[in-house]
């Protein structure tokens, strides 16, 4: 079993930049060549959605249309924390980020099935 914990969210002002970890513990999969580390993220009334991804072992980054630009998702193999920098929030970004792991496909990275482990979630509210 994969246990993600996330952390870093919080109250931002629109504009502002807010960084979120997960760190990976339990048995991971990062010697596979297609493992990777998500942020999918839920607004209240919606459903959940890509944000990114990243290919542990190459560092590829994948981003959603609506962040790219705006973000940066990182990793650090040592500690098997992989970060979502966010900057230049808007109102609509306000969601529950979760981190996910698995092995997905490359052309499936953004369907929230193609993970296998997923986080508890943490709020990040952005307000004017």
């Amino acid at each position: 079993q994969v246990q993600l914990g996330e952390s870093g969210g919080g109250w931002v002002q629109a504009g502002g930049s807010l960084r979120l970890s997960c760190t990976a513990s339990g048995r991971t999969f990062s010697t596979l060549s297609n493992y990777a580390m998500a942020w999918f993220r839920q607004a209240p009334g919606k459903e959940r959605e890509f944000v990114g991804t990243i290919v542990w072992s190459s560092g590829t980054t994948k981003y959603a249309d609506s962040v790219k630009g705006r973000i940066t998702i990182s990793r650090d193999s040592a500690k098997n924390t992989v970060w979502l920098q966010m900057n230049s929030l808007k109102l609509e970004d306000s969601a529950i980020y979760y981190c996910a792991a698995g092995a997905p496909p490359f052309l499936s990275m953004h369907r929230q099935n193609a993970y296998d482990y997923w986080g508890q979630g943490t709020q990040v509210t952005v307000s004017s």
